[in-house]
């Protein structure tokens, strides 16, 4: 009764936060209000890409409200208006840090979704410290993000986060040579905690501020401190994770044209929604749960279709395969007779290893055949300028072993060398932030605090055609 009555206390607390924010909605359905065409163009792009990211170089008017300009642009011509108002030594700080980034720190700060995430990097990406603030257990409950839980979360935890990947890595934010957030894409209001927070410590400390693309700073993380030996541009990227699925070509910093993206629900969201009708525990997530279900499961109990294998193009789709599984289950629950009538009864634990192991099958077959198609049509395309050597696996779904294992295999036929980050790098984290900055700072490029924005549809590029 004790216990009963705290949870009842507990979602009691969590309601009120939510009135007072915005009613429960969870996010891993970010598909409504938008076209078939701009969920291909990135999940959360309102926008047409041909409006916001001209020529499929990222810059403004996409992610910064101030655009980010080379050191020598600023220096030579003086401060634009933005930054009047700006300390005195914030440009001649951020002029040395070209020239001195090897031994600079940076400071990222990532609170695109439901973790509160920060970390130290050396420019040369030696990990100095970290620390993240978890919200698995808040969000279990609702079958989703909640971004107004989130958001108080990430309110409270913001600062705390900080000072702790400060003490794991023994300095202090006067050790700090720049700053880096997420602005975008994301939940809005939880960018908005990150990026104003980041913003206060560059005014307190008159430390460089940069801004990020979440998406971005994934693709850069298969780079992080290889130098000489970073996958070179162009290179194929392949981003999967609760909130994305989209298959890039990296030409360079900035330069990216989308080859395929998801219609509807990403990777990681299906992983997620299918973990849930099974009655996988999810505290952790539901889709490295539904993975350990799946190692124990035969793929060919209950073949499962692959998505849109009458469709000629990159493009991605899962949610009619999420559909099948819940028809599957279904039909097994009226197979095995009336103790299983109600969706509230567990199923057999053999049943749901199979059925995880079934829906894993065909999610990554769907990827491979999109890959290989890619491949075949880039092959073709005549231009040396996008022949590839190396494809990166990025985005939180990337720590899936059984899909990094069939990768490596289908890139082996290829000839072709995959790149993943470590399975611990590979969902939204602080290092990522810090790591996209650097490469961007390598160029010279900063970017003014004053009246940044945080944009919750931020597309990475144009779409390329590539010819059947």
């Amino acid at each position: 009764a004790l216990a009963a009555l705290r949870g009842h206390q507990r979602r009691a607390l969590l309601l009120r936060r939510m009135v007072a924010a915005e009613p429960p909605s969870p996010s891993s359905s970010p598909r409504q209000g938008r076209t078939k065409e701009e969920r291909r163009k990135g999940v959360g792009s309102a926008k047409s890409v041909a409006e916001t990211a001209p020529e499929g170089v990222f810059g403004p008017p996409t992610l910064v409200a101030a655009e980010p300009r080379l050191l020598e642009d600023v220096i030579a011509g003086g401060p634009p208006p933005a930054a009047e108002a700006l300390q005195p030594d914030y440009l001649r700080r951020a002029a040395r840090l070209k020239d001195e980034l090897a031994s600079a720190v940076v400071l990222g700060i990532e609170t695109s979704c439901d973790d509160t995430a920060v970390a130290v990097l050396r420019g040369d990406g030696t990990v100095l410290g970290q620390d993240v603030a978890s919200q698995h257990e808040l969000h279990e409950e609702w079958g989703g993000v909640v971004p107004s839980i989130a958001f108080e979360a990430h309110k409270a935890n913001i600062r705390t986060t900080q000072e702790n990947a400060l003490a794991d890595a023994g300095l202090t934010m006067a050790d700090v040579d720049a700053v880096a957030v997420t602005v975008g894409p994301g939940l809005e209001i939880c960018l908005r905690v990150g990026t104003e927070f980041a913003k206060e410590l560059c005014a307190e400390h008159g430390t460089p501020f940069m801004a990020v693309h979440h998406l971005e700073a994934h693709c850069l993380m298969a780079r992080l401190g290889l130098a000489d030996e970073a996958p070179a541009f162009p290179f194929l990227a392949l981003l999967v994770s609760g909130g994305h699925c989209q298959m890039l070509l990296v030409r360079g910093l900035g330069r990216y044209s989308i080859i395929g993206g998801t219609i509807d629900d990403a990777l990681g969201e299906a992983y997620d929604k299918v973990a849930r009708m099974l009655g996988l525990p999810a505290t952790n997530g539901g889709g490295p749960a539904l993975e350990r279900a799946a190692r124990a499961g035969d793929k060919t109990k209950y073949p499962l279709p692959v998505p849109m294998q009458q469709r000629p193009d990159c493009d991605f789709s899962y949610a009619g395969l999420k559909t099948s599984v819940r028809n599957a289950i279904g039909k097994l629950r009226r197979q095995l007779g009336e103790e299983f009538a109600d969706p509230e009864v567990p199923l057999p634990e053999q049943v749901v290893n199979d059925l995880s192991a079934s829906f894993q099958d065909s999610a990554i077959k769907h990827l491979e055949q999109r890959l290989r198609r890619a491949l075949k049509r880039l092959a073709a395309s005549g231009g040396e300028e996008d022949q590839i050597k190396q494809i990166v696996l990025a985005g939180g779904v990337a720590a899936n072993q059984e899909l990094r294992a069939r990768m490596e295999a289908l890139c082996e036929k290829h000839e072709l060398e995959l790149l993943v980050p470590d399975p611990r790098l590979c969902t939204d984290n602080g290092v990522m932030v810090a790591w996209a900055a650097i490469e961007r700072l390598e160029t010279g490029q900063i970017c003014l605090p004053d009246d940044q924005q945080v944009q919750a549809r931020v597309p990475m590029g144009t779409a390329l055609e590539l010819e059947s």
